[in-house]
């Protein structure tokens, strides 16, 4: 059983797309998997948010900072695990979808978690020089997810898949850059 979930996990970090391909990656004890990683996940991501809060309090000096609470942490990661999965399977198999989705909400929810197997690479963020990793990790997860949801939703390419993907993540781009616009304008 341990043997079959490193397998999962080795798969997803190494990209490998017939992992979402085999159907048996998606059967019962597929649900136990993905609930494993994403709290491995969420339990590895304080060593990264702490090499964080000691880079701040470094750089800019703001005082004694509460690391992280681990249930706040894990209750967080859970929650982003099902809105994320929520955001994908409405735009992914309602609003988008191609001729050949068949898709349900149990196996787009379990794509996601093994999506973030990349991210279980981040207890190697030990200190804040080794920050940028986290950057590396998040688009090595974001990769995997295309990957994933382009087999399991049937598209055609990879245009549509990292549209559908990084929707959310452009937008907020776009958002932000257009206050920092707002605001040089307000500044000039």
């Amino acid at each position: 059983m341990f043997a079959e979930f490193l397998n999962i996990v080795l798969r997803s970090i190494k990209l490998d797309n017939s992992l979402y391909k085999d159907n048996k990656n998606f059967d019962e004890a597929s649900i136990y998997y993905a609930i494993l990683i994403i709290l491995i996940g969420s339990i590895i991501s304080i060593i990264p948010n702490s090499s964080f809060l000691n880079y701040m309090n470094t750089n800019f000096n703001l005082g004694a900072i509460k690391g992280p609470n681990l249930s706040i942490v894990i209750i967080t990661a859970f929650i982003m695990w099902i809105l994320k999965t929520t955001y994908l399977y409405f735009v992914g198999v309602i609003l988008f979808p191609n001729k050949k989705t068949n898709c349900n909400y149990r196996k787009v929810i379990i794509l996601v978690a093994f999506a973030q197997s990349p991210m279980l690479l981040n207890f190697i963020i030990i200190n804040q020089v080794l920050l940028f990793f986290m950057l590396i990790t998040y688009i090595w997860y974001n990769i995997s997810l295309i990957i994933g949801l382009n087999i399991i939703l049937n598209y055609n390419n990879y245009i549509k898949t990292t549209l559908v993907s990084l929707a959310p993540q452009i937008v907020l781009i776009l958002y932000i850059f257009s206050l920092i616009r707002n605001l040089n304008g307000v500044v000039s």
